[in-house]
């Protein structure tokens, strides 16, 4: 058997795997016995949450009005979290209007700020230092799960968005973003997993 069959063989049986995985998601469920406060989530609804999260960015791309470059999306068994710093607050309405419209989006949670002055480049600098510590902290706890948190900073406020398990984990992010240097509030957004 040559090394280029075995590469193709090799390539084909992991399609056909993924296929079969793929295929088995839209499968009915089987009725559990027990059921957990909080099922884990399933390669279908993930990679529904992911074309959701898509389906939102396109839309805020295409409009004029938003600009979708300062906004995070989110999105959680069909729950949608937006998160960032715009201008006014007509972006805000046509950000929230825009999502609602996607097909999927069973619910829209704003955490959208108005920015207020604009910043200077250096305050623009200061607050990508402060993003950097606090994802820094949040990383270094073994007890939250950073990966799920968005942070965002504008003019030392700090914006945490995203999903995680408990109230516990949402107390101790917002201690420690308040804790970092250069933080001058946060703006805890963080929702529990559902």
């Amino acid at each position: 058997m040559t090394h280029q069959y075995r590469i193709r063989t090799t390539v084909l049986a992991t399609g056909l795997l993924a296929l079969t995985a793929l295929g088995a998601c839209n499968k009915p469920a089987e009725p559990e016995l027990v059921v957990p406060p909080s099922p884990p989530m399933t390669l279908g609804t993930q990679v529904d949450d992911t074309v959701i999260t898509s389906g939102v960015k396109s839309a805020l791309i295409a409009d004029d009005l938003v600009k979708s470059l300062d906004l995070q999306v989110e999105t959680r068994k069909g729950v949608v979290q937006l998160s960032g710093f715009v201008d006014s607050q007509a972006q805000i309405e046509q950000a929230l209007a825009l999502t609602r419209a996607v097909a999927g989006v069973t619910d829209v949670e704003n955490g959208i700020s108005l920015k207020g002055a604009p910043g200077t480049v250096g305050s623009a600098i200061d607050d990508t230092a402060v993003t950097g510590r606090v994802k820094s902290a949040l990383l270094a706890d073994p007890g939250i799960k950073s990966l799920d948190i968005s942070v965002l900073t504008f003019k030392g406020e700090v914006q945490l968005t995203g999903f995680v398990n408990s109230p516990d984990q949402i107390e101790q992010a917002g201690k420690l973003a308040a804790a970092a240097e250069g933080v001058s509030g946060v703006k805890n957004e963080l929702m529990i997993k559902k």
